[in-house]
């Protein structure tokens, strides 16, 4: 028996197998992950100074844009100037999170077709691996916004060390998503196109160029519905107003997002037995 059904019939199908099944992985994870890192920018004359440069190059042109032109200012910060930029730069970091993911996914298993045909491969770690080159971009952008936080706005408060919690239940949630798209993917060439267009529209209709009060109250509830919703406003919460999470939201959005994660794995599982036959 080989060490992908070994593992399979080991952890099985339920809520909990997932966890068990991606740690049983994590050295293969971690070296696509990085080989995946280390061939974005190989050749390049930089390196992995671009990882670096882009996340600076694109808060600068938001500061300027921003605080400059459209003179743009954030109730709580109306008297910082580029205060503006750094909340609308955080929000882009788990915007990219989410987006950098969900984008690559319906593609993930048709760019990898050497695993399904003619190696024994454990293909539900390739989302895993997508998150992994996603949360080291965030890393880095996370690095750039703590640095000119200190030089706009001065030391955060102690509840940004929170911020990797708030970002939990993003994490469970994309990850079952991309199990279900890198699935249907294969299925659904077009696919790909309808995610690019949607993933488009969801940066505008999510609070991150602008707050959750800016809605009307009659569609506010509609838009907790976004994945992203709950997740931004948190983000500001611990980063910037000092405020720790609502527990008992986070709670929920926990709840909701490993339940979608499990049934993503359960999906992904399920289906790859027809990948070989489509592709």
């Amino acid at each position: 028996m080989n060490p992908y059904q070994s593992a399979l019939s080991q952890f099985g199908y339920g809520p909990f197998a997932l966890f068990a099944d991606l740690w049983h992985y994590k050295k293969l994870v971690w070296r696509l992950a990085r080989r995946e890192i280390e061939a974005r920018y190989r050749g390049s004359f930089f390196g992995l100074f671009w990882s670096l440069f882009t996340p600076l190059l694109t808060l600068a042109v938001y500061s300027f844009v921003f605080s400059v032109i459209f003179k743009s200012r954030w109730e709580q910060f109306a008297d910082k100037k580029g205060a503006f930029a750094l909340v609308l730069f955080s929000g882009l970091i788990v915007y990219g999170i989410f987006s950098e993911c969900l984008i690559r996914a319906p593609g993930g298993i048709l760019e990898n077709t050497e695993y399904v045909k003619r190696v024994v491969f454990p293909l539900e770690i390739l989302p895993c691996v997508a998150i992994a080159s996603a949360l080291f971009n965030a890393f880095v952008s996370t690095l750039v916004l703590l640095i000119a936080y200190l030089f706009v706005l001065g030391l955060p408060p102690w509840t940004a060390l929170l911020f990797p919690v708030v970002l939990l239940p993003l994490l469970l949630c994309t990850l079952g998503i991309s199990w279900f798209l890198h699935s249907l993917g294969v299925f659904i060439r077009d696919l790909r196109h309808v995610v690019g267009i949607v993933i488009s529209m969801l940066a505008f209709v999510s609070p991150i160029f602008y707050p959750l009060t800016a809605f009307p109250v009659d569609l506010r509830t509609w838009v907790y519905l976004n994945p992203l919703t709950n997740i931004l406003e948190q983000t500001r919460d611990v980063l910037f107003w000092g405020q720790v999470p609502n527990w008992s939201m986070w709670a929920v959005n926990m709840l909701a997002s490993w339940v979608i994660c499990w049934l993503g794995f359960l999906w992904f599982c399920k289906t790859r037995k027809g990948f070989a036959d489509v592709i």
